[in-house]
């Protein structure tokens, strides 16, 4: 049975966000388990990310990657830091998911 590109794009990016997230707790590379979370999560995020290309656009893949992306690790800031966007950070991450939605919903790009 061959996994879904698009369950393989959503690992791409929880493994993102998760090292992301890690980013501020590995303090610049100075504490060695945070680091190698960012390190492991962001290599299986990359190569989950390189496995979708093979039947998805490109833009497509970078579009959801990278703004479901920002909005989790938006969330993730909230509750991890206390880091409450305020009301033009709303409008902005809520303009970069409706440009996401666009590319999906309407665009005419092909798979190759």
């Amino acid at each position: 049975m061959r996994t879904s590109p698009w369950l393989i794009l959503a690992i791409a990016i929880v493994a993102e966000v998760i090292a992301t997230s890690a980013l501020r707790a590995s303090n610049g590379f100075s504490r060695l388990v945070p680091s190698a979370i960012v390190v492991a999560g962001y290599g299986v995020s990359f190569y989950c990310l390189s496995l979708t290309l093979k039947t998805l656009p490109v833009g497509i893949v970078y579009a959801v990657w990278s703004g479901v992306g920002i909005v989790l690790i938006t969330l993730v800031a909230m509750a991890l830091y206390k880091q409450v966007p305020d009301l033009p950070a709303m409008l902005g991450l809520g303009l970069i998911v409706a440009g996401v939605l666009v590319l999906n919903l309407f665009s005419k790009m092909q798979a190759h």
